[in-house]
């Protein structure tokens, strides 16, 4: 028997998730809803923990945690939007019946940013899997508006979930390349490398519509990211290869290297445009493998961890900075004792 006037311990939660005893634990997480923040906080982590290596161990049970994307907490409230993304990367699934509750967060003006661009995470990895669940078109505009954001870290989320978006469905975006595009000179090579892939996504199924973006895409021939820099020379190829009026791959020389020296990323796409540059109208599958959504999926988010900041444990726990490794005594930003 257990006092069900007092709220679980996170170890108690924790082994009912990991046996799959969900009616119970949705009657602890109810009862964690009268605890105080600290408590709320103890053992949301302890979930997110145990998500991490048990994703499918909590299928059935976000109705009752996001209730705790609407707590009082803003802390609590953090931690939930992280618990419903360690879940999404390997079991989107799970989530899919909170998918509302998660874009009521991304579109709520007075939300905490942090909590806005990890829901805006969450619904990236849905969209991967279930395209149509991510679909709306409020849900798709409140993660472009969001592309305008004062902080970094926050569009470097919002930018990956719209290229989780494309590569769930390139249809979704084609009529966004313009708006999408303004967004390729963003101070962030995170941001840049999101928005740049999501076009190329894009131009895979719907080539003609690169063509709106091509003065953009062509001032990131010099972009300091060799990613950014690959992914645009894999843009032009694709208009080179199609029949919407780029007859040449433009300025490739700008690319300041030799084929030795660049990353091999940008050079197997350097030598892909220059490849099809020479035989415009190109007909057939792309060389190499390049030039498709199967390829960009494959390797988009091994790419992103190296351009990417170390995550997840090093971040502040209440406004979500990035902490340097040792992790100082204090938040930087907000202050909180860590």
């Amino acid at each position: 028997m257990t006092d069900s006037g007092q709220p679980p311990s996170p170890d108690r939660l924790i082994n009912l998730v990991a046996g799959e005893d969900h009616e119970e634990a949705v009657a602890c997480l109810d009862r964690l809803n009268a605890a105080d923040a600290d408590a709320r906080k103890r053992v949301l982590r302890a979930l997110r923990g145990l998500a991490e290596e048990c994703q499918s161990s909590f299928d059935g049970l976000a109705v009752a945690l996001a209730t705790f994307l609407n707590d009082d907490d803003r802390a609590v409230r953090l931690t939930t939007a992280k618990l419903f993304v360690t879940l999404a990367q390997s079991e989107p699934g799970v989530v899919l019946p909170v998918v509302e509750s998660l874009a009521a967060r991304l579109a709520d003006n007075e939300e905490f940013y942090y909590v806005r661009a990890r829901s805006a995470e969450t619904l990236g990895y849905v969209a991967l899997e279930h395209p149509k669940e991510v679909s709306e078109p409020e849900i798709l505009a409140d993660l472009r508006v969001g592309l305008s954001f004062d902080e970094p870290e926050v569009k470097e989320k919002l930018a990956k979930a719209i290229e989780y978006v494309a590569l769930g469905n390139p249809d979704r975006l084609r009529h966004q390349v313009t708006s999408l595009a303004e967004h390729l000179d963003d101070e962030s090579e995170l941001v840049r490398y999101h928005i740049c892939t999501a076009l190329v996504v894009i131009g895979c199924e719907h080539t003609e519509r690169l063509s709106e973006a091509a003065d953009a895409l062509g001032n990131r021939l010099t972009d300091e990211s060799p990613y950014v820099q690959g992914r645009t020379a894999e843009a032009f190829a694709m208009l080179a290869r199609s029949d919407v009026g780029v007859d040449t791959v433009p300025d490739l020389d700008r690319i300041d290297s030799v084929d030795d020296e660049m990353p091999s990323f940008l050079a197997d796409r350097v030598r892909f445009a220059r490849r099809v540059s020479q035989d415009c109208h190109h007909s057939g599958a792309a060389p190499e493998g390049l030039g498709t959504v199967e390829s960009i999926r494959s390797g988009t988010a091994d790419i992103a961890g190296e351009i990417t900041a170390p995550d997840g444990d090093n971040e502040c726990p209440h406004c979500g900075l990035d902490l340097p490794d040792g992790r100082p005594p204090m938040c930087p930003r907000c202050g909180a004792p860590q």
